[in-house]
């Protein structure tokens, strides 16, 4: 609210005089010395009691002016909220911003110094309402009257989601939005890493939903500020602290409800790229399920409330015994189809082994068959059968020629049924016969 020093019933000359603004300047030289032609006549008073500046003679400096204008107006209004429309904005290369905000019937001159920006989400867009908090004063080098900013806001979310749309935008063009990157969580976790406050209701309500899920399930907890000063600094540093330590399974970023200011650290395009960069599957877990944040859009899982992102992490203990179950019969039902498969085949490779074998057998036989055949065919034998006879000495050897059989020689004539006992009378010599022959001539009779 703006202040007014306090008056007099006597009128504001009095009021001046009691009020000293010019404490620190000389006294004033008389009146009627030196008095200027062109001066405006002042009624008399003491030396003693006029100000600085009342007469020629005892005129202050500019820069006296614009300095206690600057004390008056800094005095008469505590710093405030004001709104309008954004005209004019300068992004000076020192950092600072100028601009005006204006309504329909006046307008301001306002500054935003470099060291107050943290405080802004991004640069106001021209002819955007706002609403601006600071202190009125006057900037003594030019004598103009500034509002100083120290906080800005636009009517509305028109500031802030004009913050977050840029953000988002710059995270979707490196395709960190993109849901063919999101990874799925591992069914079975043996840690989970929590990134939040330790002092938030977040911690206290993963922690209770992680003990009746999984009591076994290791939670991890790597502290970090959530909200104001230095809170996305800290959270970056807590997620890729998580990603060194390398053996935790899933990572849970986030915190309870709150407004967006409260929220905002997890809008911030530095805590985003670290949770997509995180080495493990991450889940966002910021504030209710109305609250959309960039670290959100970037997590693997998206999770409504902090309790929500503990029951996506851990699975139910039962239900891990009862999958285990199944599992345990399902693999007993396939060992029993792969057994019955095994015999299946057996069988089936036993038949073909015992027709392979008949086969065998049976060509085997064939050829034995073929093969005695021609043996029986070419044996001496055979040719008994067809009336053939063989003489042969009383101990078995052969007589292949007449000479060994002279008159008188006792020898045994084979046939075919039998033997002979015979004695050689005489001897008649024939023209010899040749093998082949006598096998064609055999063939022949056959």
């Amino acid at each position: 609210m703006a202040r007014r020093p306090e008056q007099g019933h006597e009128g504001g000359a009095q009021a001046s005089a009691s009020f000293d603004l010019f404490g620190d300047l000389p006294e004033s030289p008389p009146a009627d010395v030196n008095r200027t032609a062109g001066a405006r006549a002042l009624p008399d008073r003491p030396s003693q009691s006029r100000a600085p500046g009342e007469v020629a003679e005892s005129a202050v400096s500019v820069a006296t002016l614009t300095r206690i204008a600057k004390d008056v107006v800094e005095g008469a209004f505590a710093p405030l909220w004001i709104r309008g429309e954004v005209t004019d904005f300068k992004a000076h290369r020192n950092g600072h911003w100028y601009f005006c905000l204006r309504d329909q019937k006046a307008q301001v001159k306002c500054v935003v110094w470099s060291r107050d920006r943290f405080r802004i989400p991004v640069a106001p867009d021209e002819g955007m309402q706002i609403v601006a908090r600071g202190q009125l004063t006057v900037y003594p080098a030019r004598g103009d009257m500034q509002f100083v900013v120290v906080e800005l806001d636009g009517i509305g979310d028109g500031l802030w989601r004009k913050a977050m749309e840029a953000t988002r935008a710059r995270l979707e063009v490196d395709g960190l939005l993109a849901p063919a990157r999101k990874r799925r969580l591992p069914p079975y976790p043996r840690r989970v890493a929590v990134v939040t406050s330790l002092d938030g209701a977040a911690l206290r309500d993963i922690i209770a939903v992680a003990r009746r899920r999984s009591p076994d399930v290791e939670i991890i907890v790597v502290p970090a500020r959530v909200q104001g000063d230095g809170a996305a600094g800290q959270i970056v540093a807590a997620i890729e602290r998580v990603g060194r330590w390398g053996l935790g399974d899933i990572l849970i970023v986030g915190r309870g409800g709150g407004g967006r200011e409260d929220l905002w650290a997890f809008n911030d395009e530095r805590v985003a790229r670290a949770v997509a960069s995180c080495p493990i599957p991450t889940i966002s877990a910021v504030g209710h399920e109305i609250d959309i944040t960039l670290c959100d859009l970037v997590a693997d899982v998206r999770a409504a409330t902090p309790s929500a992102a503990a029951e996506a992490a851990i699975p139910l203990l039962a239900d891990m015994h009862a999958a285990l179950t199944a599992l345990a019969m399902n693999l007993r039902g396939a060992l029993k189809r792969r057994a019955a498969l095994a015999r299946r085949a057996v069988d089936r490779a036993g038949q073909d082994l015992s027709r392979a074998g008949r086969r065998v057998i049976e060509l085997r036989r064939a050829r034995i068959e073929s093969l005695a055949g021609r043996l029986d065919a070419l044996s001496p034998l055979a040719v008994l059968t067809r009336g053939y006879a063989v003489a042969q000495t009383p101990e078995g050897v052969t007589h292949t020629s007449i000479e060994s059989l002279p008159p008188g020689t006792q020898f045994r004539l084979r046939m075919n049924d039998g033997v002979v006992r015979a004695t050689s009378d005489a001897l008649e010599r024939e023209q010899a016969v040749s093998p082949r022959k006598l096998s064609g001539r055999q063939g022949k009779e056959a």
